[in-house]
């Protein structure tokens, strides 16, 4: 444990954690004070002043990173066979359905995104339980439910993400990799932050973005000032 409190320490000391940043500034220090072997997932954390238990205080959708996300995403399409070229040609790393769906039944769910058409939707949904809680269940308003297999599977792959916010009010989302340029972390933060604002909901009072705070997979969070975002 200790070799973990001393490099917590050591980032500590490289800046002031009681301060906010520029989204730029945030990013340079995120990089800073990273020090792990692997290439970490920079991510960010925007905490909304709504009440999630309220359905029209929900936030979600859907952005495209400009500069992707750094990372392989893994993608499934359950479709019919009529579909299924459309799927492969896009680059889909899975295409199928019954077999896939008695396979996630038993447990399987290694993939990062599931795309599916409405037709088949009405199998899909049984398999709530297992897809819900990882947060792989197909949505229209996220574009994993259409007919349009191919433009959706491009999509994924390119760095279009999905953001919800959760049922303590935050917003969690990979905005890229620390090996990314200071620069790109912050354009990719800033559309994210740009979306979640635009989907600001009618009935949410008081302030939106409460606080905004970036980190890696090994990092603390650095705080960044929320006016520099809005």
């Amino acid at each position: 444990m200790g070799s973990i409190s001393k490099n917590r320490k050591t980032a500590l000391s490289k800046y002031d954690n009681e301060k906010s940043f520029s989204l730029t500034e945030a990013a340079s220090i995120v990089k800073k004070i990273t020090n792990s072997k692997f290439d970490a997932s920079v991510d960010i954390a925007v905490r909304l002043g709504v009440d999630p238990k309220k359905s029209n205080q929900m936030v979600r959708g859907t952005v495209s990173l400009p500069h992707g996300t750094g990372r392989t995403v893994r993608v499934l399409v359950l479709c019919t066979p009529d579909k299924e070229a459309e799927a492969k040609a896009a680059g889909a790393d899975h295409v199928g359905l019954n077999d896939y769906i008695e396979k996630i039944k038993g447990g399987w769910t290694d993939v990062d995104v599931i795309i599916t058409t409405p037709n088949v939707m009405g199998q899909v949904g049984a398999l709530g339980r297992i897809l819900g809680p990882r947060g792989l269940m197909p949505n229209p308003k996220t574009g994993t439910v259409t007919m349009d297999v191919g433009k959706a599977v491009t999509e994924k792959k390119a760095g279009n993400i999905d953001f919800k916010v959760d049922k303590t009010g935050i917003i969690h989302a990979s905005i890229g990799r620390v090996s990314f340029e200071v620069e790109k972390l912050a354009e990719n933060a800033q559309e994210l932050i740009t979306s979640i604002v635009k989907l600001k909901p009618s009935s949410a009072k008081g302030t939106y973005v409460k606080s905004v705070s970036m980190s890696s997979t090994m990092s603390p969070g650095v705080h960044v000032e929320p006016r520099t975002v809005n």
